[in-house]
């Protein structure tokens, strides 16, 4: 048997396979009108297809819980009706093909308010009319990006209240897994890091107090996410600027991001998704298949949650062997399910394993 494909429940809910789909923006959302924000056939061909696919977990990407909380003008969003009712109908044809839907809830932070990638992800001139105001725990920038305004603490308790606001639309919109984006140096990473948070007040200095903004988020969200669902945080488990690179410079380390896990089973936590960087254009990442592994391995042995591994995971028994050996539970797939779709299928081909429970009638001669 392969243990890729053997079924994982977290709470209530059983995801039929250990190969999930990580979030990855699409940047394909109406900027205009009354569809901003909204998800569309893009998005729902793009998320269909990898649950047809045979993936077991599909996270949409970084949707975010407010119009400020947008890396892009045209990112996703679950701030209002409409695009939950939106996600609802995209949610439903996921359950059909057998795939578990999750999102994950985001805010930008001092990385919004910029071009999409292809147009360069740059920062969206001042006068521009899709342009917005940053925000950030300090008026301290990333790179070239524009200048942030720090958040005052009535800015901190609208965030929280986003986020909850948001979890509640995603349990309309038929979401079993929300996660809570706290990586890759949007708001909540942005706040975790000694680099970018230079506060003075409780939600500065020390380790406790720059993991409070995200330790609050958690428990306004549990508050209104079922107890029988999961929830999910996504953490960049170092920024890759101090022991990891031998670079003399206050940042997100391995052992605080362990540190972390370690609080955050008592807030209704249900799993770590490992990732690293994000929050610093000095980082020197050295990348390699699997690079990420050993710092969800890391959790795995030293935290009380399971983890799951990101990073350059590209084959069928690279995967097996990572949940295999103990160095997480499942593994998330970002651009090789954007290479192929049908990933999942042909992984459990290889691994002489079933994909899961169902499979279209259309495509069951093929298997």
């Amino acid at each position: 048997m392969s243990v890729l494909f053997e079924p994982l429940t977290l709470r209530g809910v059983t995801i039929p396979n250990r190969v999930w789909m990580a979030p990855m923006c699409q940047y394909s959302a109406d900027v205009i009108g009354d569809q901003v924000g909204v998800p569309n056939e893009w998005h729902r061909t793009h998320l269909v297809s990898r649950a047809i696919g045979g993936t077991g977990l599909i996270l949409t990407e970084a949707t975010a819980v407010s119009p400020e909380g947008r890396i892009s003008a045209a990112d996703l969003g679950i701030w209002n009706d409409t695009q939950a009712q939106a996600f609802a109908e995209i949610n439903a044809q996921l359950a059909y093909f057998g795939a578990v839907p999750g999102i994950q809830l985001a805010h930008a932070g001092r990385k919004a308010s910029t071009q999409v990638p292809w147009r360069g992800g740059k920062s969206l001139p001042s006068d521009d009319r899709l342009a917005w105001q940053t925000v950030a725990p300090s008026a301290v920038p990333f790179g070239h990006l524009a200048d942030p305004v720090e958040l005052t603490t009535e800015g901190i308790e609208k965030v929280v209240a986003d986020f909850a606001a948001a979890a509640t639309r995603a349990l309309k919109a038929e979401f079993k897994v929300v996660e809570i984006h706290a990586a890759h140096g949007y708001l909540i990473h942005q706040f975790l890091s000694p680099e970018s948070n230079k506060r003075t007040d409780r939600y500065g200095g020390s380790f406790e107090n720059r993991i409070r903004l995200l330790l609050e988020i958690l428990t306004a969200v549990r508050e209104v996410w079922p107890a029988e669902l999961p929830l999910f945080v996504r953490v960049s488990a170092t920024d890759w600027l101090t022991e990891e690179r031998g670079l003399e410079v206050d940042s997100w380390t391995a052992d605080q991001t362990v540190a972390l896990a370690n609080i955050l089973s008592d807030y209704g936590v249900d799993l770590v998704d490992v990732s690293t960087g994000g929050n610093s254009p000095a980082a020197q990442i050295p990348v390699e298949p699997g690079y990420q592994v050993p710092f969800a391995r890391r959790l795995q042995n030293e935290s009380l949650l399971p983890a799951a591994a990101v990073g350059l995971i590209t084959e069928p028994e690279q995967a097996e062997k990572i949940v295999e050996d103990g160095s997480a539970v499942a593994v998330l797939l970002g651009r090789e399910l954007l290479r192929d779709p049908y990933w999942a299928r042909r992984a459990a081909r290889e691994l002489n394993a079933e994909v899961g429970p169902h499979i279209p009638s259309q495509y069951a001669r093929a298997f």
